[in-house]
């Protein structure tokens, strides 16, 4: 039988020396082929000898049956050592708590080393939650009836308390907060829509809210002269509303004059944007001016064509009036800038209609330079050749009386502006940039020329200057 193979040295365990029974012996425990003596008392253990001198330590190599076999015969088998660690020889064996017919402990013998008792340090589960925040309730209610800054307010405080009194109400008071923030945005979307509907201050409102002798801006009447109350710092005259205005005469003081009203067109369910409402308010109240101001020369310098449109609210109602005035925002005026054509004579009509044409192309002026807009100067020579060529063939009509002082001054007038209408023609066509700019200053020149001659025409047919008192701003 061959023995286990192993890396450290085996060494065979020394057989005792068979000798008088002195005292237990430390060997090797007898193996499964050992008898065991009967057992009897231990004699009295005899003093103990100092140990001998430490051998070195090597693995013990339990007996094998073929070695105690090949073992000499000895003595009397010695009892089996004595186990140092063992029980006491008089405590009881041990018992099986599982045994049925073992007698089980009472009292404290009744815990067992796994039990515990007594305080046991841990963490307890929180307790449920047994009531509903109020403020939850609250978020969610307010919340439902648009009161958004209550609704916002409760929900925020129940979920503070909710955390810390461990209650109930965290989806109602989230669900408020959800729908409070909802009206906010719908309270604020409408507020902003009233506001672009024009429900602010209405220039058609009633006119009791003005002071005493102010008007409804639609109440006015040609030939009116009034001031409007100041608007607001940095405000748009354009786009500012105005509801009443002051009614001055005309010989005091005063910013505007009414030239007359005109109606837009447009469906009565839809409100036409700005541009739109510009563009026709343009191109109505322009004739309307014209007809009103027909010397254009008693106009002051600095006052300008206006008009007044109806807000959301008049437009629904059916109003689409649109009242067209001359006023000047910085400086107040004397006197009216009406023609009285009552008063004019038929050379005067005649040459009011013949320049009418003139002076509204000559205004129409590009604002940008020659060399950022050469296609819009080009169009506006074409215009300005034309009206030239109009006034000369409208004043040198047969059957106009004129002045024997005008006649002359009529006929030097007709020469510079077909010079001029020529000099346009000429800057119509012209591609390069820096040429037409040369043309163009050349048909402004003889354009200049053609003013200065104007000047003793209107004097030879009395009309306006520009040197009258009404001219002259206060």
């Amino acid at each position: 039988m061959s023995k286990s193979e192993s890396d450290a040295a085996v060494v065979p365990a020394t057989t005792p020396e068979p000798g008088p029974a002195s005292g237990p012996t430390l060997g090797p425990t007898p193996g499964p082929e050992s008898t065991a003596a009967p057992w009897t008392a231990p004699a009295p253990a005899a003093p103990l000898a100092p140990p001998a001198p430490a051998t070195p330590f090597a693995p013990s190599v339990p007996a094998t049956p073929s070695a105690t076999a090949d073992a000499p015969a000895a003595g009397p088998v010695p009892p089996p050592a004595a186990d140092p660690w063992a029980a006491p020889a008089d405590m009881p064996p041990p018992v099986d708590p599982a045994d049925p017919a073992t007698p089980q402990p009472t009292g404290w013998a009744a815990v067992t080393p796994a039990s515990q008792s007594g305080f046991q340090p841990g963490f307890p589960y929180p307790e449920a939650p047994t009531r509903t925040n109020g403020f939850a309730i609250a978020s969610l209610v307010t919340a439902l009836f648009c009161l958004w800054p209550l609704a916002l307010g409760f929900a925020v405080v129940a979920l503070v308390q909710i955390s810390r009194r461990n209650e109930k109400g965290r989806g109602l008071a989230v669900s408020g907060l959800v729908v409070g923030v909802l009206s906010l945005i719908v309270s604020l979307i409408a507020f902003i829509g009233l506001a672009a509907l024009g429900l602010d201050e209405e220039r058609y409102g009633d006119s009791r809210r003005g002071p005493k002798g102010s008007v409804a801006v639609n109440d006015l009447r040609v030939g009116d002269c009034f001031d409007q109350p100041p608007l607001s710092p940095g405000g748009d005259t354009e786009s500012s509303s105005v509801y009443w205005v002051r009614v001055v005469p005309c010989t005091a003081p005063h910013h505007a004059e009414v030239a007359g009203t005109v109606v837009l067109p447009g469906r009565d369910d839809q409100y036409p944007s700005r541009k739109e409402i510009g563009d026709g308010a343009e191109k109505l109240c322009g004739p309307v001016r014209d007809d009103y101001a027909l010397d254009s020369w008693l106009v002051p310098e600095g006052v300008d064509g206006y008009y007044y449109y109806p807000s959301v609210r008049s437009w629904m109602a059916g109003d689409r009036r649109v009242t067209c005035t001359f006023q000047d925002e910085r400086q107040a005026h004397t006197g009216s800038v009406r023609t009285d054509r009552t008063k004019l004579t038929q050379a005067q009509r005649t040459y009011l209609d013949a320049v009418l044409a003139y002076n509204k192309a000559l205004f129409a002026e590009p604002e940008q330079d020659v060399d950022e807009a050469p296609a819009k100067y080009r169009e506006w020579a074409k215009t300005m050749a034309a009206a030239c060529r109009k006034e000369v063939a409208e004043l040198s009509a047969n059957g106009i009386d004129w002045p024997e002082g005008a006649r002359a001054k009529l006929i030097e007038l007709g020469a510079i502006k077909l010079d001029a209408a020529n000099a346009w023609d000429v800057a119509a066509r012209t591609m390069d940039p820096a040429g037409l700019e040369r043309e163009v200053g050349k048909a402004d020149a003889l354009s200049a020329k053609s003013g200065r001659t104007a000047l003793d025409v209107r004097r030879a047919l009395g009309l306006s200057t520009g040197e009258q008192a009404a001219d002259i701003r206060v």
